[in-house]
């Protein structure tokens, strides 16, 4: 019961969102699948000899990750976001959220 008070506000975060972020937001498939990539090349080695060459791998996957972010396919809209935080509102609808460019 603790644990659920100390995290209950941070569980509904989103809910400070809008509605077309909020669908986007409430599922863990891309850190799930992260997950499963980390475990499925940890597989491969199976004995790590030292924690540097665990930390290397994690790097280089996270690197990897972090550039398909950041050069991929984009996720959503975050300039919508930004003028609905600064309270300049505007009509967000579901496929304007997820069109970024």
């Amino acid at each position: 019961m603790a644990t659920l008070e100390n995290g209950f506000e941070d569980a509904l975060a989103v809910l400070a969102f809008p509605e077309p972020y909020r669908k986007l937001l409430r599922t863990t498939n891309g850190l799930e699948r992260l997950n499963a990539e980390i475990r499925r090349r940890e597989r491969v080695i199976r004995i790590f000899p030292n924690p540097a060459s665990a930390e290397r791998l994690l790097g280089a996957l996270l690197m990897e990750q972090h550039e398909k972010w950041s050069t991929g396919r984009c996720y959503f809209n975050m300039a919508q976001y930004w003028d609905w935080r600064q309270g300049r509102p505007r009509q967000l609808d579901p496929q304007s959220v997820r069109a970024c460019r």
